[in-house]
């Protein structure tokens, strides 16, 4: 086979690696994408796309507790068929990779099928074929964490890249890991009556850092599924079954989910052929606003820097990573406010700095619960708590966790606000209609508002000019 020669290689086709290719196409079309294992992005295959679908399903059975009292009988004569709910999922997650696969189609000889290996900083091995490229992009993804004490019960074990493969789900799962994928998963699985029981080997789960927030996420879950945290949680064999021993609990499960995060794919490149240092986390260094690595043609994107893994920013870091590998001086690009969903019920919300990074500097809270938001309990979704940051002077917004009913759109228009700078006067400006959820929101602004040090504004309209 001959050698190939282009001015940008991009490894990996997953969401980065293709919007960093189309950036490159629209200067070039001299490029080729070069991945390795199956096709279809990380997200329609094994993440956001087949998770919400069984998500769903799991909500709409469990729904049905709250039929009674709204006059709605027989609902005790409700039966989820797990298998065929399972085949339901796979039949959308294939409706949604067949989409990507569509793409990758049309890109025609320029996708290499075939796993990278740098042999020099602009040369690489792809099934004994070399690829050398003025510039190369690494975007090939993550896989997830199996500790190695635990490879022994891989039978007994799934992961995030297996559990929609699963023809049926057994009475007694446990899941090991309650940040927003293991908590998504092991809720879900509680709520389609599967006895789970989590582990969570620190003190707080989802993401959050604000122990009020987390403090109510931890007995919200509690609600639903034995979840214990704090401690870290031992698999053992037993029969034919797994033990769960965590604290000073013990329990048997048929199978186990092990969410405890990804791996970047990065060990596997043969960066150490070319010098390049990784630091402790096996990364190498990279200017997180351009992209490159230290002082090669190398630029890195997505999940494989372990920066930000989540698809709407390595969306951004594919662009990002392609628009300056086509460019002689790497442009710094500024990153959108930071915005992370966990899909549980209420969801798990972070928008702008989390409570972690504002705690030691001046601040000021505003906070609201839920359970009497007229809204939400119209939904019987009366549960849940949002706690603001700003700076104290003027506040302007800074952050917010939260874990409260449509958080999605709550989080999503915070994190706008955050962005535009606007104080939480400004925010009170806007309109809340009524009655939605969204007047939550408004509740929590207003007591930002009222502990505002410059607080001269005591109309929530804005006077004309």
């Amino acid at each position: 086979m001959n050698d190939k020669k282009v001015k940008v290689a991009i490894i990996g086709a997953g969401t980065a690696g293709l919007s960093a290719f189309k950036e490159v196409y629209k200067v070039t079309p001299d490029c080729v994408l070069v991945n390795g294992g199956p096709y279809g992005t990380t997200c329609a295959r094994v993440g956001c796309m087949p998770s919400k679908v069984f998500i769903q399903i799991a909500n709409n059975f469990h729904n049905r507790h709250s039929f009674k009292q709204q006059g709605i009988n027989n609902s005790d004569k409700l039966t989820l068929d797990k298998v065929e709910m399972m085949k339901y999922v796979r039949s959308l997650r294939d409706s949604f990779v067949s989409g990507v696969l569509k793409s990758i189609g049309k890109i025609g000889d320029k996708n290499i099928e075939g796993f990278a290996r740098f042999v020099e900083p602009n040369v690489l091995v792809v099934e004994g074929r070399k690829v050398i490229a003025d510039t190369i992009i690494i975007a090939n993804g993550s896989s997830p964490t199996i500790p190695k004490l635990w490879q022994d019960y891989r039978d007994k074990i799934i992961t995030t890249d297996d559990i929609f493969e699963q023809e049926i789900l057994h009475d007694d799962m446990a899941v090991i890991g309650a940040g927003a994928i293991g908590l998504e998963l092991g809720l879900a699985l509680s709520r389609m009556d599967i006895n789970v029981t989590m582990a969570e080997g620190t003190e707080f789960i989802g993401g959050l850092s604000d122990p009020v927030v987390n403090q109510y996420a931890v007995n919200t879950i509690k609600e639903d599924l034995n979840l214990y945290t704090g401690h870290m949680a031992n698999l053992s064999y037993t029969d034919n079954d797994l033990e769960l021993s965590c604290k000073q609990e013990k329990c048997i499960v048929n199978k186990a989910l092990v969410a405890i995060g990804r791996k970047p794919n990065i060990h596997n490149l043969g960066l150490e052929n070319i010098g390049i240092e990784l630091n402790e986390k096996g990364i190498p260094e990279v200017d997180y606003n351009t992209l490159q690595i230290k002082n090669v043609p190398i630029f890195i994107a997505g999940d494989v820097n372990g920066h930000r893994p989540i698809l709407h920013e390595a969306a951004d870091e594919g662009r990002i990573a392609g628009y300056n590998a086509v460019r002689s001086k790497a442009q710094c690009f500024r990153r959108r406010t930071s915005l992370s969903i966990a899909f549980t019920e209420p969801q798990i919300v972070i928008a702008g700095k989390r409570y972690k990074e504002i705690e030691k500097l001046p601040h000021i809270i505003g906070a609201t619960t839920f359970d009497n938001q007229s809204r939400s309990r119209i939904m019987h979704k009366n549960k849940g708590i949002l706690r603001i940051y700003a700076e104290p002077q003027w506040g302007k917004l800074l952050g917010a966790e939260m874990m409260v009913p449509e958080g999605e759109y709550i989080g999503h228009l915070l994190a706008w606000a955050i962005q535009k700078e606007l104080t939480a006067f400004e925010v009170l400006n806007m309109p809340f209609y009524h009655p939605t959820v969204l007047e939550g929101l408004r509740s929590a602004i207003r007591d930002l508002a009222s502990k505002v040090k410059n607080h001269t504004q005591k109309f929530e309209l804005a006077p004309c000019d």
